[in-house]
């Protein structure tokens, strides 16, 4: 599943951490000082202060994940190079109840929900990793995983980590029912979820 994809939210708020504690220049340092001096010249003093920079631990993906450069859903993403990619990668956990799986649009590291991995379902969290391997790719790419000019269901990078999740889902032998009910999260409404459904090549419930 995508995107702090709360898959969405969380995503963003990892790439504003990023951000802050790696940078990206000098100028945006100095945009964010200037911008706190001119909040803390409109308060009072508070007698407080926020230390701005903060370590993000990263951990290798094959600490956690074992197996998945033998998959062929995963091999057809990276071909000839996925072992490579997979050894090189890195994956970042966050304490949040509701937060899935994303990949980071500043480095294309993996960000994980510690509840997510430890309380959902072993198919859901094995096809959320094969999505997301998609997003990594994509990421290798240069392509843009966040676009504002979409809704998260029509979203091409979506469209297509889905399909390959879908497809992968039927070879493990999910039922389509199954596998419209993993396509659900909180955040999509009914018709969003069928437009989902119909782009991964499923057919829309009957009621």
């Amino acid at each position: 599943m995508s995107q702090f994809e709360f898959k969405t939210t969380g995503s963003a708020v990892s790439s504003y951490i990023k951000n802050e504690n790696q940078g990206v220049g000098l100028e945006s340092k100095i945009s964010l000082l200037k911008n706190d001096l001119e909040q803390v010249a409109q308060l009072p003093k508070l007698g407080v202060s926020i230390r701005r920079i903060g370590d993000v631990k990263l951990y290798p993906f094959t600490d956690f994940f074992k197996g998945f450069e033998k998959v062929d859903a995963v091999r057809s993403t990276f071909g000839g190079k996925t072992d490579e990619v997979l050894e090189d990668l890195k994956v970042e956990f966050f304490s949040f109840k509701y937060g899935y799986m994303a990949v980071s649009d500043v480095d294309g590291h993996l960000l994980i929900s510690t509840h997510h991995l430890k309380n959902s379902e072993f198919r859901v969290l094995y096809l959320d990793i094969v999505h997301e391997l998609v997003h990594v790719k994509q990421f290798m790419e240069g392509r843009k995983l966040f676009n504002p000019e979409f809704e998260y269901v029509d979203n091409p990078t979506e469209i297509e980590a889905y399909r390959h999740a879908v497809k992968e889902a039927k070879r493990i032998g999910m039922r389509d029912e199954e596998i419209i009910e993993y396509l659900k999260v909180e955040w999509i409404d009914e018709d969003s979820l069928n437009r989902l459904v119909t782009s991964v090549g499923l057919k829309v419930p009957q009621k």
